[in-house]
């Protein structure tokens, strides 16, 4: 795997390509970012009963962003973490481009 400068992991709940990208990251001495992508809220917003439904959402995302930081810190490894909403596989695709990494690390909750 010599070469690979840049490492996008994309994590969904789902915790191991997290710890297998960091482990990675840190055999390569590369740089690594973390996305992650949450679908668009199409429901009807005034149904909800909830004053700010984005706040809500939002606060999850904010939640999953900060265990992955704890989890990047207990492992000594640097990450930028990037929130994207949208279909997930073009989302990956996107971040991957603008960023220009070199690999993908994804996986799927069991």
């Amino acid at each position: 795997m010599r070469g690979c400068r840049k490492i996008l992991i994309a994590v969904n709940g789902c915790k191991d390509p997290l710890y297998h990208g960091l482990k990675l990251a840190s055999d390569e001495k590369t740089w690594i970012t973390v996305i992650k992508v949450v679908p668009p809220y199409k429901g009807d917003l005034d149904l909800t009963g909830i004053k700010n439904i984005r706040d809500v959402l939002a606060s999850e995302s904010k939640k999953a962003i900060s265990e992955i930081d704890n989890i990047a810190e207990a492992e000594r490894a640097l990450i930028k973490t990037r929130i994207e909403e949208g279909e997930a596989h073009k989302k990956i695709i996107e971040v991957a481009h603008e960023e220009r990494c070199d690999i993908i690390i994804m996986g799927t909750p069991r």
